[in-house]
């Protein structure tokens, strides 16, 4: 939704269009169905832009409704993950990191003599096995979690998990914000 300030300009850019194409206040009027006074107020700023307005506006001017009020670029939503390496374990972010959510895929090498660092944080976590075998440790439960199987839990419960082998172990995980400073960005 844009504020108010991304609307304050709306006025200058629809006399711009206008001039471009060459057209007159009456013409637009006559094409558009909307009256001078009400296009004469908009595009002085005198008067709100609002949806009924513009999308006339923005068939006669044969313009996508972003173009014609000036709405920033989304930009690429392709995600360029940087794979790190810590410990063994290769993890890729598979999100930009700014929603209340992030995913990462993780792959953790046989590591089944390793002990497994129980955390205990806010938050909420999903892990999928894409291959492999995890160990999950939840409290007192110690679960096998088999590829193709997922598990979600409160991260305020004792939590860790590892690789018991004999195969490398693929994971995606989605953690809450929470959940993903503690298990991406601190080290064991």
């Amino acid at each position: 939704m844009a504020n108010h300030d991304e609307l304050a300009g709306i006025g200058d850019r629809l006399r711009a269009i206008r001039e471009a194409r060459g057209m007159t206040l009456r013409a637009v009027s006559e094409a558009s169905g909307i009256s001078i006074s009400t296009l004469s107020r908009l595009e002085s700023g005198s008067r709100r832009a609002q949806l009924d307005l513009l999308l006339p506006l923005a068939r006669l001017y044969r313009l996508p409704l972003d173009d014609l009020v000036g709405a920033p670029a989304l930009g690429d939503p392709r995600i360029h993950p940087r794979p790190r390496l810590r410990d063994g374990v290769v993890t890729v972010p598979l999100s930009g990191g700014a929603g209340s959510w992030e995913a990462f895929k993780q792959v953790h090498p046989p590591s089944p003599e390793k002990p497994i660092r129980q955390w205990v944080h806010p938050g909420w976590d999903w892990i999928y096995v894409i291959s492999g075998r995890m160990r999950l440790l939840l409290a007192d439960d110690d679960l096998i979690i088999e590829a193709g199987e997922a598990a979600e839990f409160d991260t305020r419960v004792p939590h860790g998990f590892g690789n018991p082998g004999p195969d490398a172990l693929e994971v995606l995980c989605l953690f809450n914000a929470q959940g993903a400073r503690v298990h991406t960005r601190t080290s064991a």
